[in-house]
């Protein structure tokens, strides 16, 4: 894609267009109307062709654009792109050239001509923006291509609100528009004014997202003392969110940045599961899970797993927490405890510790915020949350033993736990209660035998032998497996697909081992 730049002043949506290469997208010239307009010098110290075509006091608008036309012929370009290029274009030039865009700083068709931020501030509206739109010979007029919003502060005046509609709005509109123009990817219906992009009707993922979330609270601080920090909320959510929580104890010290993120993976973790559960997290780890038949149960196994990794960690039950279990949870230092309600009772034990958070969320633990995210350096991942859900029926026996109701039952278990676990993980389990745990290794076989110290070392009443044992993606070799025997693993859940798959299932036999392939895995990198 080659372009033609028109500007009247500085030009910086082109010299950022050109810094950027959107699309891979060069310009071809730069043409200006003014002889001391800075985007010459800009432009040359780019190595851009500049032009220079002023318009001579008494000649008609048509005689200056036949001569703007000559000096762009001698270039070979198939867009044009206006940037504060202050002439109103007629018919002699549009019909000259191929599609030109121009960026105006406001969202059309509000606020149109040269002083749109003063027009803003004077209308008192609370976001104004920026939209790129395909020139026509009105005003500021013609299809609207894309447009980006900014809000406007109180107290904003002409001058701070430019630059933040220049360099949060046009600058990362104008080159969306190009690339998608460089990849043959926009339709202009004339007859209806209208602009299509495709990609645009992607689902989950469409060619433009704008998400706008509003501030909740300022933190503390972020993950560490010296890192400033917010929260923001969508309000859109409607499952039970740590987010929209409500503290229940007032005069406790607000949640921190680690707070928030510990709490948001116990919640998500014991939403998998129907039955009473609780876990403890720490540092968005698991420290033990389990589900019985009472959430007291549920918590006294799941603090088993790893009490003293549990120690200052989060609690999540997925069931009103009652005196009992409270009685439990205070009996060791806990930070948050989060739960579809509490009873009057449960809340006066509770109430006992000042600086443990009580958080209460409501009862929909269905999941209705479909995509997570991650934020990079520059952009963003989106993907679909992790809401795969297994049952026996999904599960491969690849081994010469086959596991028994039992352990189908304790592999699942495994599973769905795993999940929220950081990768490499391994977890082992008995019945529907975690015994040992370990996470974000760079080697799956240092997971294995971390999780079985942790079941041998740090577990209370209970340890591996019998255990089974959840990878969390295949084993590449069959040195897992070994180590899993030695700890006395008898059953394994994991993915399959390795090239090595049949000797690790040679492993698995000769150790009397069941192993069953789910097919698919269960990173967690974050």
């Amino acid at each position: 894609m080659k372009l033609a730049g028109m500007a009247s002043n500085r030009g910086r949506n082109l010299m950022n267009i050109a810094d950027r290469a959107p699309g891979g997208a060069e310009f071809a010239v730069v043409l200006t109307n003014d002889a001391d307009a800075p985007v010459l010098e800009a432009a040359a110290e780019r190595g851009i062709p500049t032009e220079v075509v002023e318009r001579d006091a008494d000649e008609s608008r048509e005689s200056h654009e036949e001569r703007v036309l000559d000096a762009l012929s001698e270039y070979d370009f198939n867009l044009v792109t206006l940037d504060g290029y202050m002439r109103v274009l007629s018919e002699t030039f549009l019909d000259g050239t191929p599609t030109a865009l121009n960026v105006h700083p406001s969202l059309l068709p509000n606020f149109t001509g040269a002083n749109a931020h003063e027009q803003v501030l004077e209308a008192g509206v609370k976001v104004t923006g920026c939209t790129v739109h395909v020139l026509d010979e009105s005003v500021d007029g013609g299809p609207i291509v894309t447009q980006e919003p900014i809000p406007v502060f109180e107290d904003d005046d002409e001058d701070s609100l430019k630059e933040r509609v220049l360099y949060e709005g046009e600058f990362t509109a104008y080159p969306r528009v190009i690339e998608w123009f460089a990849e043959d990817r926009v339709t202009i219906d004339w007859d209806e004014g209208t602009v299509s992009v495709e990609g645009d009707d992607g689902g989950d993922f469409p060619a433009r997202r704008i998400v706008s979330d509003d501030l909740a609270s300022n933190l503390r601080y972020g993950e560490n003392p010296h890192q400033d920090a917010a929260l923001y909320t969508d309000t859109t959510v409607s499952e039970a969110s740590v987010v929209h929580a409500d503290q229940l104890n007032e005069g406790s010290k607000a949640l921190s940045y680690n707070n928030y993120n510990d709490a948001d993976g116990a919640l998500n973790l014991i939403k998998e599961f129907e039955e009473p559960a609780a876990a403890v997290i720490k540092h968005t780890n698991p420290a033990g899970c389990a589900s019985a038949d009472t959430v007291a149960d549920a918590y006294e196994k799941a603090l088993s797993t790893d009490p003293m990794s549990a120690f200052g960690g989060i609690v999540a039950l997925n069931r009103e927490c009652d005196a009992a279990t409270a009685e439990q949870i205070i009996d060791s230092f806990k930070e948050v405890v989060v739960a579809p309600g509490y009873t009057d009772a449960a809340l006066d034990v509770l109430f006992e510790k000042d600086n443990l958070r009580v958080l209460d969320v409501n009862e929909n633990f269905e999941v209705t915020d479909s995509l997570t995210e991650k934020p990079l350096v520059g952009g963003r991942l989106v993907q679909e949350r992790d809401t795969q859900h297994l049952s026996a029926d999904d599960l491969e026996v690849v081994t010469e033993r086959e596991p028994t109701d039992e352990q189908i039952e304790s592999l699942l278990f495994a599973w769905h736990t795993l999940k929220h676990v950081k990768s490499n993980g391994i977890l082992f389990a008995k019945g529907t209660e975690t015994v040992g745990i370990g996470m974000g290794q760079v080697s799956r076989v240092d997971a294995v035998r971390l999780a079985a110290m942790k079941a041998d070392e740090h577990a209370e009443g209970k340890d591996a032998e019998g255990a089974v044992m959840a990878s969390d993606a295949f084993f590449p070799f069959p040195d897992g497996i070994e180590e899993a025997a030695d700890a006395g693993i008898e059953a394994v859940i994991q993915p399959g697909g390795s090239k090595n798959d049949e000797s690790v299932i040679e492993a698995a036999d000769e150790h009397n081992m069941a192993m069953v392939f789910t097919g698919q895995r269960s990173f967690r990198h974050d």
